[in-house]
């Protein structure tokens, strides 16, 4: 169930509550990608302590490791990863249809092979919601078609189509105890489909939407519309989801666009590049310009990371291939996303998100270019 507590007076944002059988999840939330039930480079403990609400899981991997068998000894996800907070488990459909043509759609599914040993597997609604009931998610996402951004009026026509059949059906499967069941708005950047979509869902009753086929390779301007075009036709008293967003610029504006829910890999992949989140932006921390900076990745941040290590040090540790130095980064980039969402709440609660947005979107560039002038630091000589 999800609680409308307070609107936005500049925007369409909203402060809310989701509830769920394993608590209570307070929204705008960013949900960090669990893929094979672990968040990259992270143990619950770390997630708990820099106030992760929810994670996200996916039925595809999970389906093929460990496998029905195992997680079932195990007792289900949350026990098997030791996580005892809510989670959401997507469906499959996006990893399945993004095989292109090595796949086969059906009536009732897709048929294609796995991506490790080349098995020949069917996965659809019926399959996927029994995937998600044996995992124990909280939030269940139905399966639906997502096409490529490049699809024509006419796929996409008929992705819609697919998506509002395969949606009743996973409404007709056994659910586990509590689970919410999320639909996905199809529609590509078409008004009318995604209407279409959305309101087909509301027809069948859903314990929450999300708007699917963004963030498949389309540009920022096609993705916002996309949203803007969904809202409108989603209900007011339950809860909202952009699947796979996005930037913390985007967050901020996707937020005022009412959008409750987010998810994204950037935070963990990024950081495995050497890449670090701040107000002011991005910037890479394998770069010569913080050889000799012994000062937090990002001053003020609390995170374990700023508050015991120095950027020199993690530099170092990611020149040299050492695993902590990913980790680090990891830390500080998931706590940045989770702090964020967190400051939106607080500015939403108080009243001054409008003002809160406007400095932000200001301030955020996606790269930081002055790194040697922060006070403290020590300018070098740039080195690859």
């Amino acid at each position: 169930m999800y609680e409308l507590l307070q609107q936005d007076s500049s925007s369409l944002a909203r402060l809310g509550r989701l509830h769920t059988a394993h608590g209570i999840v307070e929204t705008p939330v960013f949900m960090p990608v669990g893929t094979q039930a672990s968040v990259k480079a992270l143990d619950g403990r770390e997630l708990r302590e820099m106030g992760t609400q929810i994670l996200l899981g996916n039925t595809y991997h999970l389906n093929i490791r460990p496998g029905r068998a195992i997680m079932e000894a195990a007792g289900g996800l949350h026990r098997f990863m030791n996580w005892h907070g809510p989670i959401l488990t997507d469906s499959g459909g996006f990893q399945v249809f993004s095989l292109g043509k090595i796949r086969k759609i059906k009536e009732h599914g897709v048929e294609f092979r796995s991506h490790l040993d080349g098995a020949l597997i069917f996965l659809g609604p019926k399959e996927s919601m029994e995937i998600q009931r044996w995992l124990g998610s909280d939030i269940a996402m139905v399966f639906d078609e997502c096409p490529p951004h490049t699809a024509s009026r006419d796929e996409v026509a008929r992705a819609v189509q697919r998506t509002l059949r395969w949606a009743g059906e996973c409404l007709e499967q056994p659910r586990a105890a509590g689970q919410l069941v999320f639909g996905i708005v199809q529609g590509g950047s078409h008004p009318d489909l995604r209407q279409r979509c959305a309101e087909g869902l509301r027809g069948l009753g859903f314990d929450g939407y999300a708007i699917g086929g963004v963030s498949v390779g389309e540009p920022e301007p096609e993705m916002l519309k996309a949203i803007e075009i969904t809202i409108p036709h989603l209900p007011l008293n339950q809860a909202r989801y952009a699947m796979g967003l996005g930037t913390p610029a985007q967050l901020v504006e996707l937020v005022a666009r009412g959008v409750d829910m987010f998810d994204c890999v950037l935070p963990t992949r990024v950081a495995r590049n050497g890449t670090a989140y701040t107000a002011r932006g991005t910037f890479s921390i394998k770069g010569g310009a913080v050889k000799a900076d012994f000062g937090p990745i990002e001053e003020g941040c609390p995170c374990f990371a700023c508050q015991h290590h120095t950027r020199a040090y993690i530099r170092h540790l990611l020149n040299v291939n050492e695993i902590l130095g990913l980790r680090l980064v990891s830390i500080h980039n998931s706590h940045f996303y989770l702090r964020l969402m967190a400051d939106i709440r607080r500015h939403l609660a108080a009243g001054t998100f409008g003002a809160f947005r406007e400095q932000f979107i200001a301030n955020y560039r996606p790269t930081e270019r002055v790194l040697a002038q922060r006070k403290g630091a020590q300018p070098v000589p740039s080195e690859p």
